[in-house]
């Protein structure tokens, strides 16, 4: 009877256990589908933050891109055709106005010289043979006019003497013509030849050398370029070219910036020296070369160099001033309100949001100088210090409230 007993019960608890095993695990998968419809909700985030009012100095800049090129550059050519026989200056070298940079070949044009020469020589000496000429015709026609006079001879003979004179004097010229012509060619052969010898034409550096000792250059139709010489590499100037949208606020004198890709982390300075009226269009765009002065001293900046121009067009100094985000921020308002406050609005006016705890204000401002990041703003209310509302990008964040993940 016991024995029964016991085992009833031990059959009851079993049982109880089961249960609470199975109770436990509908519970579990209770809690878990609650855990998944539950872990995870959007969390908006503010429409805007707020940024301080601050006081200071600010640029209006206008940005270009331009070249880096020397002050003076000087192409050096060739008058004469010919082999190069010799160069006296090669790449980087500094050369002296009037420095011997080169020699053509000059036996052909010294062969030349000496036919030239020796035409002058005939052409004098046959303008003195015309000259003997005249002398004898002279003569001949004195005495036939003597004769003539006594009646000895007949009045043909006598003209034919006077022709014979003036032949004589036309020979005469003729041969000093000739001689003029044999004197101007004499000239040329000794230019060409002194054309054969190039020389510096100014105080420079070589920057470029497009020619090598053997080389044949022809001069027939064009003048070649031999040598491109720099004149000065510590005065150098930047050509930019700025759009026609900004080029009415570059004038001269303007103070610039610009950085280079050889040196990242460095900005030099320049100024406005020149903003030529040649237009340049490029896909459709219209734009104006603007000429920067530099001063390379250290000899950092290279001819050809990419600048990253910003020409300081306006400066104020101890304004207030905001970032350009603030004036485009509109708030989630009603639409009729916004409405009527851009109606309120004076030409020239912008709403900017000043942030009063929870609570947006708005007040009328007039916008001034515009800078790279921050813009100039006017107005009686406002003050340094003042916080004022800036747009921010509306994201969403999907955050756990609470719990542990396993995946």
């Amino acid at each position: 009877m016991a024995h029964d007993v016991v085992e009833f019960i031990m059959k009851n608890n079993r049982m109880n256990i089961v249960l609470v095993i199975a109770a436990a695990a509908a519970l579990a998968v209770a809690t878990g589908t609650w855990w998944l419809s539950r872990s995870t909700e959007v969390v908006p985030t503010p429409d805007y933050t707020s940024v301080e009012i601050k006081r200071g100095d600010i640029t209006a800049t206008v940005s270009a891109t331009g070249t880096l090129n020397p002050m003076k550059t000087v192409q050096v050519g060739s008058q004469v055709s010919g082999a190069v026989q010799h160069l006296y200056a090669d790449f980087n070298d500094r050369v002296e106005k009037g420095q011997a940079i080169a020699q053509i070949d000059p036996a052909l044009f010294h062969a030349k010289l000496a036919e030239a020469q020796a035409d002058v020589a005939s052409a004098k000496a046959g303008l003195e043979k015309a000259a003997v000429g005249v002398r004898d015709t002279q003569r001949e026609l004195d005495r036939q006019k003597q004769l003539f006079g006594k009646k000895l001879v007949a009045e043909n003979i006598l003209d034919a003497a006077r022709f014979a004179h003036e032949s004589a004097q036309v020979e005469r010229q003729l041969r000093q013509a000739a001689v003029a012509q044999a004197e101007a060619v004499l000239k040329r052969e000794e230019v060409n030849l002194a054309y054969t010898t190039i020389y510096a034409p100014i105080d420079g550096v070589v920057i470029s050398r497009d020619v090598d000792v053997g080389q044949t250059v022809a001069a027939s139709l064009q003048a070649p370029t031999l040598f491109t010489i720099a004149n000065d590499l510590t005065h150098m100037q930047v050509d930019a070219e700025v759009d026609e949208a900004f080029i009415g606020q570059v004038q001269e004198g303007q103070a610039v910036s610009f950085t280079v890709f050889a040196y990242p982390g460095e900005r030099f300075d320049g100024r406005v020296v020149q903003v030529r009226l040649q237009p340049k269009v490029e896909s459709g765009v219209v734009k104006y070369n603007t000429v920067i002065e530099v001063d390379n001293t250290a000899g950092l900046l290279k001819p050809g160099m990419t600048a990253n121009v910003s020409i300081q067009v306006e400066q104020r100094s101890d304004v207030l001033q905001v970032p350009g985000s603030t004036l485009r921020f509109v708030p989630d308002w009603p639409a009729a309100e916004l409405a009527a406050l851009r109606r309120s609005l004076a030409p020239g006016e912008q709403l900017l949001w000043v942030a009063e705890g929870k609570r947006l204000r708005p007040v009328k401002v007039s916008s001034g100088v515009i800078g790279d990041r921050m813009v100039e703003v006017q107005s009686d209310e406002l003050k340094e210090g003042m916080l004022v509302a800036t747009p921010e990008k509306r994201e969403t964040a999907r955050k756990r409230r609470f719990g542990i993940s396993f995946f």
